[in-house]
Protein backbone atom coordinates (compact mmCIF):
# COMPACT_ATOMS: atom_id res chain seq x y z
CA UNK A 1 0.00 0.00 0.00
CA UNK A 2 2.65 2.18 -0.91
CA UNK A 3 2.36 6.07 -2.36
CA UNK A 4 4.31 4.97 -5.24
CA UNK A 5 1.50 2.80 -5.69
CA UNK A 6 -1.08 5.89 -5.66
CA UNK A 7 1.14 7.91 -7.84
CA UNK A 8 1.77 5.33 -10.53
CA UNK A 9 -2.09 5.32 -10.89
CA UNK A 10 -2.10 8.85 -11.40
CA UNK A 11 0.03 8.80 -14.37
CA UNK A 12 -1.63 10.61 -17.52
CA UNK A 13 -1.71 6.92 -19.25
CA UNK A 14 -3.75 5.19 -16.72
CA UNK A 15 -5.82 8.83 -16.01
CA UNK A 16 -6.92 8.24 -19.39
CA UNK A 17 -7.67 5.03 -19.16
CA UNK A 18 -9.82 5.46 -16.04
CA UNK A 19 -12.31 8.54 -17.67
CA UNK A 20 -12.56 6.46 -21.11
CA UNK A 21 -13.30 3.13 -19.42
CA UNK A 22 -16.02 5.32 -16.99
CA UNK A 23 -17.09 7.64 -20.16
CA UNK A 24 -18.23 3.72 -22.20
CA UNK A 25 -19.38 2.16 -19.11
CA UNK A 26 -21.99 4.52 -18.63
CA UNK A 27 -23.08 5.01 -22.01
CA UNK A 28 -23.57 1.06 -22.35
CA UNK A 29 -24.72 0.75 -19.02
CA UNK A 30 -27.25 3.40 -19.90
CA UNK A 31 -28.20 1.20 -23.15
CA UNK A 32 -31.41 -1.83 -22.25
CA UNK A 33 -29.77 -4.52 -22.41
CA UNK A 34 -26.05 -3.91 -22.74
CA UNK A 35 -24.79 -4.98 -19.36
CA UNK A 36 -21.71 -4.44 -17.60
CA UNK A 37 -20.47 -7.95 -18.21
CA UNK A 38 -21.32 -7.28 -21.86
CA UNK A 39 -19.35 -4.03 -21.59
CA UNK A 40 -16.45 -5.71 -19.87
CA UNK A 41 -16.26 -8.99 -22.34
CA UNK A 42 -16.06 -6.73 -25.33
CA UNK A 43 -12.91 -5.16 -24.31
CA UNK A 44 -10.89 -7.83 -23.12
CA UNK A 45 -8.62 -8.45 -26.10
CA UNK A 46 -7.95 -4.83 -25.92
CA UNK A 47 -6.29 -4.95 -22.33
CA UNK A 48 -3.77 -8.00 -23.69
CA UNK A 49 -1.03 -5.45 -25.19
CA UNK A 50 -2.19 -3.31 -22.26
CA UNK A 51 0.41 -3.64 -19.09
CA UNK A 52 -1.41 -5.85 -16.21
CA UNK A 53 -2.02 -2.44 -13.73
CA UNK A 54 -3.33 -0.38 -16.45
CA UNK A 55 -5.71 -3.40 -18.07
CA UNK A 56 -7.28 -3.46 -14.54
CA UNK A 57 -7.57 0.42 -14.15
CA UNK A 58 -9.38 0.70 -17.56
CA UNK A 59 -12.12 -2.75 -16.76
CA UNK A 60 -12.32 -1.69 -13.37
CA UNK A 61 -13.60 2.07 -14.72
CA UNK A 62 -15.58 0.35 -17.17
CA UNK A 63 -17.37 -1.91 -15.01
CA UNK A 64 -17.89 0.70 -12.70
CA UNK A 65 -19.51 3.19 -15.21
CA UNK A 66 -21.79 0.76 -16.31
CA UNK A 67 -23.09 -0.17 -13.26
CA UNK A 68 -24.03 3.52 -12.67
CA UNK A 69 -24.97 4.06 -16.16
CA UNK A 70 -28.10 1.93 -15.23
CA UNK A 71 -29.51 4.81 -13.36
CA UNK A 72 -30.07 6.76 -16.73
CA UNK A 73 -32.59 4.41 -18.40
CA UNK A 74 -34.80 3.59 -15.22
CA UNK A 75 -35.17 7.32 -14.15
CA UNK A 76 -35.96 8.40 -17.50
CA UNK A 77 -37.77 5.08 -19.28
CA UNK A 78 -38.50 3.20 -16.25
CA UNK A 79 -36.03 0.23 -17.65
CA UNK A 80 -33.24 -0.77 -15.60
CA UNK A 81 -30.33 -0.01 -17.92
CA UNK A 82 -28.80 -3.23 -16.13
CA UNK A 83 -30.19 -5.27 -13.13
CA UNK A 84 -28.37 -3.32 -10.59
CA UNK A 85 -31.16 -0.59 -11.23
CA UNK A 86 -34.24 -2.46 -10.96
CA UNK A 87 -34.98 -0.63 -7.40
CA UNK A 88 -33.86 2.94 -8.94
CA UNK A 89 -36.98 2.55 -10.75
CA UNK A 90 -39.10 2.42 -7.90
CA UNK A 91 -38.44 5.81 -6.88
CA UNK A 92 -36.60 7.41 -10.18
CA UNK A 93 -38.86 7.20 -12.44
CA UNK A 94 -41.83 8.68 -10.46
CA UNK A 95 -39.71 11.55 -10.00
CA UNK A 96 -38.96 12.16 -13.51
CA UNK A 97 -42.98 12.06 -14.18
CA UNK A 98 -43.38 14.56 -12.00
CA UNK A 99 -40.72 16.44 -13.21
CA UNK A 100 -38.00 16.30 -10.97
CA UNK A 101 -35.73 13.51 -13.30
CA UNK A 102 -33.29 16.40 -13.29
CA UNK A 103 -33.22 16.17 -9.42
CA UNK A 104 -33.18 12.01 -9.78
CA UNK A 105 -29.95 12.18 -11.96
CA UNK A 106 -28.36 14.23 -10.03
CA UNK A 107 -28.24 12.44 -6.53
CA UNK A 108 -28.04 9.19 -8.10
CA UNK A 109 -24.71 10.18 -9.75
CA UNK A 110 -23.81 11.48 -5.94
CA UNK A 111 -24.93 7.90 -4.20
CA UNK A 112 -22.72 6.19 -7.30
CA UNK A 113 -20.05 8.30 -6.39
CA UNK A 114 -20.31 7.48 -2.33
CA UNK A 115 -21.29 3.95 -3.03
CA UNK A 116 -18.44 3.44 -5.43
CA UNK A 117 -15.83 4.75 -2.61
CA UNK A 118 -16.95 3.07 0.04
CA UNK A 119 -16.80 -0.03 -1.81
CA UNK A 120 -13.18 0.60 -2.96
CA UNK A 121 -12.26 1.74 -0.25
CA UNK A 122 -13.08 -1.22 1.76
CA UNK A 123 -11.52 -3.27 -0.91
CA UNK A 124 -8.41 -1.12 -0.16
CA UNK A 125 -8.21 -1.80 3.57
CA UNK A 126 -10.40 -4.37 4.46
CA UNK A 127 -10.24 -6.96 1.90
CA UNK A 128 -8.47 -10.31 3.74
CA UNK A 129 -10.92 -9.77 6.55
CA UNK A 130 -13.96 -9.50 4.79
CA UNK A 131 -13.07 -12.33 3.19
CA UNK A 132 -13.66 -14.13 5.46
CA UNK A 133 -17.53 -13.29 5.18
CA UNK A 134 -17.79 -15.16 1.83
CA UNK A 135 -15.80 -18.30 2.73
CA UNK A 136 -18.71 -18.33 5.73
CA UNK A 137 -21.45 -18.76 3.39
CA UNK A 138 -23.21 -22.14 2.59
CA UNK A 139 -25.72 -23.34 0.49
CA UNK A 140 -28.42 -22.83 3.66
CA UNK A 141 -26.90 -19.02 3.96
CA UNK A 142 -27.88 -18.76 0.38
CA UNK A 143 -31.33 -20.08 0.65
CA UNK A 144 -32.16 -17.64 3.49
CA UNK A 145 -30.85 -14.84 1.94
CA UNK A 146 -32.84 -15.54 -0.98
CA UNK A 147 -35.95 -15.70 1.16
CA UNK A 148 -35.24 -12.76 3.24
CA UNK A 149 -35.26 -10.94 -0.45
CA UNK A 150 -38.61 -12.05 -0.63
CA UNK A 151 -39.62 -10.98 2.15
CA UNK A 152 -39.17 -7.54 0.26
CA UNK A 153 -42.46 -8.19 -1.61
CA UNK A 154 -44.34 -7.05 1.36
CA UNK A 155 -42.46 -3.50 0.96
CA UNK A 156 -42.70 -3.74 -2.83
CA UNK A 157 -46.89 -4.68 -3.55
CA UNK A 158 -47.80 -0.84 -3.47
CA UNK A 159 -50.34 -1.72 -0.77
CA UNK A 160 -51.50 -4.75 -1.68
CA UNK A 161 -49.56 -7.60 0.38
CA UNK A 162 -51.98 -10.55 -1.59
CA UNK A 163 -51.08 -9.12 -5.26
CA UNK A 164 -47.82 -8.43 -5.07
CA UNK A 165 -47.50 -12.37 -3.41
CA UNK A 166 -49.24 -13.32 -6.71
CA UNK A 167 -46.34 -11.38 -8.41
CA UNK A 168 -44.11 -12.81 -6.81
CA UNK A 169 -44.94 -16.45 -7.40
CA UNK A 170 -45.36 -15.34 -10.88
CA UNK A 171 -41.57 -14.34 -10.81
CA UNK A 172 -40.57 -18.15 -9.19
CA UNK A 173 -42.48 -19.86 -11.60
CA UNK A 174 -40.83 -18.35 -14.18
CA UNK A 175 -37.94 -19.09 -13.04
CA UNK A 176 -38.50 -22.62 -12.84
CA UNK A 177 -38.70 -22.62 -16.74
CA UNK A 178 -35.87 -24.73 -18.20
CA UNK A 179 -32.91 -26.65 -16.96
CA UNK A 180 -33.11 -26.86 -13.37
CA UNK A 181 -30.27 -25.72 -11.43
CA UNK A 182 -29.11 -28.79 -9.63
CA UNK A 183 -30.73 -31.80 -10.69
CA UNK A 184 -31.14 -30.77 -14.45
CA UNK A 185 -34.26 -31.63 -15.14
CA UNK A 186 -36.38 -30.12 -17.78
CA UNK A 187 -39.12 -28.03 -16.65
CA UNK A 188 -42.49 -26.28 -18.02
CA UNK A 189 -40.67 -25.97 -21.72
CA UNK A 190 -43.92 -27.76 -22.91
CA UNK A 191 -41.90 -29.54 -25.31
CA UNK A 192 -40.64 -26.13 -26.49
CA UNK A 193 -36.90 -26.33 -27.55
CA UNK A 194 -36.58 -23.01 -27.47
CA UNK A 195 -37.53 -22.70 -23.24
CA UNK A 196 -35.13 -25.09 -22.43
CA UNK A 197 -32.11 -22.16 -21.73
CA UNK A 198 -34.48 -20.78 -19.37
CA UNK A 199 -36.15 -17.26 -19.99
CA UNK A 200 -32.87 -14.31 -19.80
CA UNK A 201 -33.36 -12.04 -16.76
CA UNK A 202 -31.97 -9.21 -18.69
CA UNK A 203 -34.67 -9.65 -21.32
CA UNK A 204 -37.24 -9.90 -18.67
CA UNK A 205 -36.48 -6.62 -16.87
CA UNK A 206 -36.49 -5.14 -20.43
CA UNK A 207 -39.55 -6.59 -21.37
CA UNK A 208 -41.16 -6.08 -17.67
CA UNK A 209 -40.19 -2.44 -17.21
CA UNK A 210 -39.98 -1.00 -20.59
CA UNK A 211 -42.63 -2.45 -22.83
CA UNK A 212 -45.44 -1.31 -20.72
CA UNK A 213 -43.70 2.37 -20.62
CA UNK A 214 -43.66 2.46 -24.40
CA UNK A 215 -47.05 1.40 -25.19
CA UNK A 216 -48.48 3.75 -22.39
CA UNK A 217 -46.34 6.34 -24.10
CA UNK A 218 -48.43 5.70 -27.53
CA UNK A 219 -51.60 5.01 -25.61
CA UNK A 220 -51.75 8.68 -24.29
CA UNK A 221 -51.58 12.21 -25.42
CA UNK A 222 -49.51 13.58 -23.00
CA UNK A 223 -45.71 14.23 -22.49
CA UNK A 224 -43.61 11.26 -21.73
CA UNK A 225 -42.03 13.01 -18.93
CA UNK A 226 -43.02 16.68 -17.03
CA UNK A 227 -40.88 19.46 -16.80
CA UNK A 228 -40.23 21.63 -13.81
CA UNK A 229 -40.42 25.28 -14.71
CA UNK A 230 -37.26 27.44 -14.91
CA UNK A 231 -35.49 23.78 -15.03
CA UNK A 232 -32.79 23.64 -17.60
CA UNK A 233 -30.35 21.42 -16.20
CA UNK A 234 -29.29 18.86 -13.96
CA UNK A 235 -29.61 20.48 -10.32
CA UNK A 236 -26.15 19.85 -8.95
CA UNK A 237 -26.70 21.91 -5.82
CA UNK A 238 -30.00 20.11 -5.06
CA UNK A 239 -28.52 16.94 -5.21
CA UNK A 240 -25.40 17.39 -3.42
CA UNK A 241 -27.58 19.08 -0.72
CA UNK A 242 -30.20 16.31 -0.16
CA UNK A 243 -26.93 13.85 -0.75
CA UNK A 244 -25.53 15.23 2.40
CA UNK A 245 -29.00 15.72 4.27
CA UNK A 246 -29.25 11.58 3.61
CA UNK A 247 -25.88 11.00 4.82
CA UNK A 248 -26.81 7.97 6.90
CA UNK A 249 -28.68 6.36 4.22
CA UNK A 250 -26.05 6.28 2.13
CA UNK A 251 -23.71 5.30 4.16
CA UNK A 252 -26.06 2.33 5.56
CA UNK A 253 -27.07 1.62 2.01
CA UNK A 254 -23.54 1.30 0.69
CA UNK A 255 -22.07 -0.72 3.63
CA UNK A 256 -25.02 -3.15 2.76
CA UNK A 257 -23.52 -3.14 -1.00
CA UNK A 258 -20.54 -4.11 0.01
CA UNK A 259 -21.01 -6.92 2.33
CA UNK A 260 -23.77 -8.37 -0.54
CA UNK A 261 -20.82 -7.64 -3.08
CA UNK A 262 -19.02 -10.12 -1.07
CA UNK A 263 -21.58 -13.12 -1.31
CA UNK A 264 -20.65 -14.44 -4.93
CA UNK A 265 -24.14 -14.66 -6.90
CA UNK A 266 -25.53 -12.22 -5.25
CA UNK A 267 -24.85 -8.96 -7.01
CA UNK A 268 -25.89 -5.40 -7.49
CA UNK A 269 -29.58 -6.26 -7.74
CA UNK A 270 -30.74 -7.97 -4.61
CA UNK A 271 -28.16 -5.10 -3.00
CA UNK A 272 -30.39 -2.45 -4.47
CA UNK A 273 -33.43 -4.25 -3.13
CA UNK A 274 -32.06 -4.80 0.24
CA UNK A 275 -30.76 -1.27 0.38
CA UNK A 276 -34.21 0.03 -0.42
CA UNK A 277 -36.39 -2.04 2.04
CA UNK A 278 -33.94 -0.72 5.00
CA UNK A 279 -34.34 3.06 3.76
CA UNK A 280 -38.33 2.13 3.62
CA UNK A 281 -38.58 0.18 7.04
CA UNK A 282 -36.56 3.31 8.61
CA UNK A 283 -38.12 6.17 6.71
CA UNK A 284 -39.76 9.67 8.03
CA UNK A 285 -43.74 9.48 8.55
CA UNK A 286 -43.18 12.45 5.57
CA UNK A 287 -41.39 10.41 3.38
CA UNK A 288 -43.29 8.52 0.52
CA UNK A 289 -41.49 5.45 -0.89
CA UNK A 290 -42.42 4.41 -4.51
CA UNK A 291 -44.14 7.92 -5.19
CA UNK A 292 -40.79 9.84 -6.24
CA UNK A 293 -38.90 9.20 -2.77
CA UNK A 294 -35.30 11.10 -3.60
CA UNK A 295 -33.85 8.88 -0.22
CA UNK A 296 -35.11 5.58 -2.25
CA UNK A 297 -33.01 6.43 -5.37
CA UNK A 298 -29.92 7.32 -3.13
CA UNK A 299 -30.55 4.14 -1.45
CA UNK A 300 -30.08 1.52 -4.71
CA UNK A 301 -27.76 3.97 -6.32
CA UNK A 302 -25.00 3.67 -3.51
CA UNK A 303 -25.81 0.24 -2.56
CA UNK A 304 -24.96 -1.31 -6.38
CA UNK A 305 -21.90 0.93 -6.68
CA UNK A 306 -20.57 -0.59 -3.35
CA UNK A 307 -21.46 -3.90 -5.03
CA UNK A 308 -18.04 -3.36 -7.23
CA UNK A 309 -15.63 -2.63 -4.31
CA UNK A 310 -17.16 -5.59 -2.57
CA UNK A 311 -17.04 -7.56 -5.14
CA UNK A 312 -13.50 -7.81 -5.76
CA UNK A 313 -12.64 -8.79 -2.41
CA UNK A 314 -13.57 -12.38 -3.10
CA UNK A 315 -12.25 -12.25 -6.60
CA UNK A 316 -8.84 -11.06 -5.76
CA UNK A 317 -8.62 -12.91 -1.77
CA UNK A 318 -9.70 -16.27 -2.96
CA UNK A 319 -10.25 -16.24 -6.84
CA UNK A 320 -14.08 -16.32 -6.39
CA UNK A 321 -15.86 -13.84 -8.64
CA UNK A 322 -18.60 -12.33 -7.40
CA UNK A 323 -20.43 -11.27 -10.07
CA UNK A 324 -20.39 -12.25 -13.95
CA UNK A 325 -18.16 -8.66 -15.06
CA UNK A 326 -15.62 -9.79 -11.89
CA UNK A 327 -15.21 -13.40 -13.52
CA UNK A 328 -14.43 -11.40 -16.62
CA UNK A 329 -11.63 -9.33 -14.64
CA UNK A 330 -10.84 -12.35 -12.83
CA UNK A 331 -10.04 -13.93 -16.86
CA UNK A 332 -8.00 -11.12 -17.92
CA UNK A 333 -6.23 -11.20 -14.41
CA UNK A 334 -5.30 -14.77 -15.27
CA UNK A 335 -3.89 -14.05 -19.08
CA UNK A 336 -1.85 -11.48 -17.67
CA UNK A 337 -0.30 -13.99 -15.49
CA UNK A 338 -1.31 -12.52 -12.21
CA UNK A 339 -2.65 -15.32 -10.21
CA UNK A 340 -5.37 -14.75 -7.69
CA UNK A 341 -5.70 -16.00 -3.81
CA UNK A 342 -4.35 -15.09 -0.02
CA UNK A 343 -0.58 -14.56 -0.64
CA UNK A 344 -1.85 -11.89 -3.74
CA UNK A 345 -1.19 -8.68 -1.88
CA UNK A 346 1.95 -9.59 -0.96
CA UNK A 347 3.33 -10.77 -4.25
CA UNK A 348 1.66 -9.35 -6.52
CA UNK A 349 0.91 -5.97 -4.37
CA UNK A 350 2.01 -3.44 -7.19
CA UNK A 351 -0.47 -4.40 -9.36
CA UNK A 352 -2.94 -5.00 -7.30
CA UNK A 353 -2.63 -1.77 -5.19
CA UNK A 354 -2.13 0.24 -8.30
CA UNK A 355 -5.68 -0.99 -9.55
CA UNK A 356 -7.64 -0.51 -6.29
CA UNK A 357 -6.21 3.12 -6.27
CA UNK A 358 -6.96 3.53 -10.41
CA UNK A 359 -10.84 2.24 -9.23
CA UNK A 360 -10.98 4.71 -6.75
CA UNK A 361 -9.71 7.75 -8.98
CA UNK A 362 -12.01 6.25 -11.57
CA UNK A 363 -15.01 6.46 -9.02
CA UNK A 364 -14.01 10.40 -8.51
CA UNK A 365 -14.07 10.88 -12.16
CA UNK A 366 -17.83 9.74 -12.31
CA UNK A 367 -18.77 12.63 -10.59
CA UNK A 368 -17.97 14.99 -13.54
CA UNK A 369 -18.80 12.71 -15.99
CA UNK A 370 -21.79 11.24 -15.02
CA UNK A 371 -23.42 14.66 -14.22
CA UNK A 372 -22.02 15.74 -17.92
CA UNK A 373 -23.79 12.78 -19.26
CA UNK A 374 -26.86 12.95 -17.39
CA UNK A 375 -27.52 16.65 -17.82
CA UNK A 376 -27.59 16.22 -21.84
CA UNK A 377 -29.11 12.41 -21.47
CA UNK A 378 -32.08 14.34 -19.86
CA UNK A 379 -32.57 16.98 -22.01
CA UNK A 380 -32.44 14.96 -24.82
CA UNK A 381 -35.05 12.58 -23.24
CA UNK A 382 -37.29 15.81 -22.53
CA UNK A 383 -37.27 17.29 -25.52
CA UNK A 384 -37.77 14.43 -28.00
CA UNK A 385 -41.07 14.10 -29.42
CA UNK A 386 -43.24 10.22 -28.24
CA UNK A 387 -43.07 9.32 -32.62
CA UNK A 388 -38.86 9.65 -32.32
CA UNK A 389 -38.76 8.38 -29.01
CA UNK A 390 -40.84 5.03 -28.92
CA UNK A 391 -39.35 3.38 -31.41
CA UNK A 392 -35.92 4.72 -30.89
CA UNK A 393 -36.39 3.20 -27.27
CA UNK A 394 -38.40 0.14 -29.09
CA UNK A 395 -35.45 -0.84 -31.55
CA UNK A 396 -32.42 -0.44 -28.79
CA UNK A 397 -34.31 -2.80 -26.43
CA UNK A 398 -34.84 -4.89 -29.33
CA UNK A 399 -30.87 -5.15 -30.05
CA UNK A 400 -29.82 -5.09 -26.56
CA UNK A 401 -32.27 -8.00 -26.16
CA UNK A 402 -31.26 -10.16 -29.12
CA UNK A 403 -27.26 -9.15 -28.27
CA UNK A 404 -27.42 -11.47 -24.74
CA UNK A 405 -27.32 -14.73 -26.26
CA UNK A 406 -28.11 -14.04 -30.11
CA UNK A 407 -31.53 -15.51 -29.97
CA UNK A 408 -34.51 -14.19 -31.43
CA UNK A 409 -36.44 -16.04 -29.23
CA UNK A 410 -35.19 -14.01 -26.47
CA UNK A 411 -36.77 -10.82 -28.35
CA UNK A 412 -40.35 -12.78 -28.51
CA UNK A 413 -40.43 -13.88 -24.41
CA UNK A 414 -39.18 -10.16 -24.27
CA UNK A 415 -42.09 -8.71 -25.87
CA UNK A 416 -44.48 -11.63 -24.63
CA UNK A 417 -43.79 -10.83 -21.08
CA UNK A 418 -43.83 -6.95 -21.54
CA UNK A 419 -47.68 -7.04 -22.75
CA UNK A 420 -48.14 -9.68 -19.80
CA UNK A 421 -46.95 -7.34 -17.24
CA UNK A 422 -48.87 -4.08 -18.84
CA UNK A 423 -52.06 -6.51 -18.88
CA UNK A 424 -51.27 -7.46 -15.08
CA UNK A 425 -50.88 -3.75 -14.39
CA UNK A 426 -54.35 -2.79 -15.28
CA UNK A 427 -55.22 -4.62 -12.55
CA UNK A 428 -52.86 -3.11 -9.88
CA UNK A 429 -50.32 -6.59 -10.36
CA UNK A 430 -46.20 -4.71 -9.87
CA UNK A 431 -43.80 -5.82 -12.15
CA UNK A 432 -41.30 -5.46 -8.83
CA UNK A 433 -42.81 -8.64 -7.34
CA UNK A 434 -42.35 -10.46 -10.60
CA UNK A 435 -38.64 -9.37 -11.13
CA UNK A 436 -37.59 -10.27 -7.64
CA UNK A 437 -39.17 -13.74 -7.86
CA UNK A 438 -37.22 -14.48 -11.02
CA UNK A 439 -33.77 -13.41 -9.84
CA UNK A 440 -33.90 -14.67 -6.25
CA UNK A 441 -35.46 -18.33 -7.44
CA UNK A 442 -32.29 -19.95 -9.00
CA UNK A 443 -30.54 -18.36 -5.74
CA UNK A 444 -33.13 -20.48 -3.28
CA UNK A 445 -34.09 -23.27 -5.60
CA UNK A 446 -29.93 -24.22 -5.47
CA UNK A 447 -29.28 -23.35 -1.97
CA UNK A 448 -32.19 -24.95 -0.36
CA UNK A 449 -31.26 -28.28 -3.27
CA UNK A 450 -27.89 -28.16 -1.63
CA UNK A 451 -28.58 -28.03 1.84
CA UNK A 452 -31.32 -30.38 1.99
CA UNK A 453 -28.64 -32.85 0.57
CA UNK A 454 -26.00 -31.84 3.03
CA UNK A 455 -28.86 -32.05 5.31
CA UNK A 456 -30.28 -35.60 4.37
CA UNK A 457 -26.87 -37.14 4.38
CA UNK A 458 -25.68 -35.91 7.98
CA UNK A 459 -29.04 -36.77 9.23
CA UNK A 460 -29.62 -33.18 10.74
CA UNK A 461 -31.65 -31.32 8.94
CA UNK A 462 -33.10 -29.10 11.35
CA UNK A 463 -29.55 -28.41 12.46
CA UNK A 464 -28.51 -27.76 8.85
CA UNK A 465 -31.45 -24.70 8.20
CA UNK A 466 -31.68 -23.46 11.79
CA UNK A 467 -28.64 -24.51 13.72
CA UNK A 468 -26.03 -22.02 11.94
CA UNK A 469 -25.57 -18.53 13.32
CA UNK A 470 -25.18 -17.14 9.99
CA UNK A 471 -28.66 -18.72 9.23
CA UNK A 472 -30.76 -18.09 12.59
CA UNK A 473 -29.43 -14.02 11.67
CA UNK A 474 -30.93 -14.03 8.53
CA UNK A 475 -34.37 -15.64 9.93
CA UNK A 476 -34.22 -12.71 12.37
CA UNK A 477 -34.05 -9.89 9.74
CA UNK A 478 -36.30 -11.93 7.55
CA UNK A 479 -39.47 -12.09 10.76
CA UNK A 480 -37.90 -8.13 11.14
CA UNK A 481 -38.94 -6.72 7.45
CA UNK A 482 -42.20 -9.13 7.76
CA UNK A 483 -43.26 -7.91 10.91
CA UNK A 484 -42.21 -4.40 11.15
CA UNK A 485 -44.51 -3.34 8.50
CA UNK A 486 -47.80 -4.73 10.31
CA UNK A 487 -46.88 -3.35 13.90
CA UNK A 488 -45.89 0.52 12.49
CA UNK A 489 -49.06 0.32 10.88
CA UNK A 490 -50.68 -1.13 13.75
CA UNK A 491 -49.21 1.94 15.73
CA UNK A 492 -50.23 4.29 13.50
CA UNK A 493 -53.72 3.19 13.20
CA UNK A 494 -53.91 3.85 16.80
CA UNK A 495 -52.81 7.02 17.14
CA UNK A 496 -54.90 7.85 14.28
CA UNK A 497 -57.64 6.85 16.38
CA UNK A 498 -56.46 8.19 19.35
CA UNK A 499 -56.58 11.59 17.78
CA UNK A 500 -60.17 11.20 16.45
CA UNK A 501 -60.76 10.29 19.97
CA UNK A 502 -59.78 13.64 21.40
CA UNK A 503 -61.06 15.64 18.76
Amino acid sequence: MEFAHFLEALTPVNLAFALFGVLAGTIVGSIPGLTATMAVAVLVPITFALPPASALILLGAIYTGAIYGGAYAAILLNTPGTPSAIATTFDGYPMAQRGRGDLAVAIACYASVFGGLVGGLSLLFLAPPLSSVALAFGPVEYFWLSVFGLSLIAALSGGNLLKGLAGGALGLLLSCVGIAEVSSDVRLTFGSLTLIGGIEVVGALIGLYCIPVLIDMVATPTRHLQIDQGVSAVRFRDGARLAWGSRFNLLRSSVIGTVIGILPGAGGSVAGLVAYSEAKRNARPDQHFGQGEPDGVMATESANNATVGGGFIPTLVLGIPGTPPDAVILGALLVQGVRTGPALFEQGGSIVYTFIYGLLIATVLMLPAGLLIGRYAYKTIVNVPKAMLVPTVAFMTMIGTFAIRNSISDVLLMIILGALAWALSRFGFAASPVVLGLILGPIAEQGFVQAWTIGAATEDLFGMFFGRPISLAIIAFTLLSLLGPLFMSRRSARNTTKVTVHE
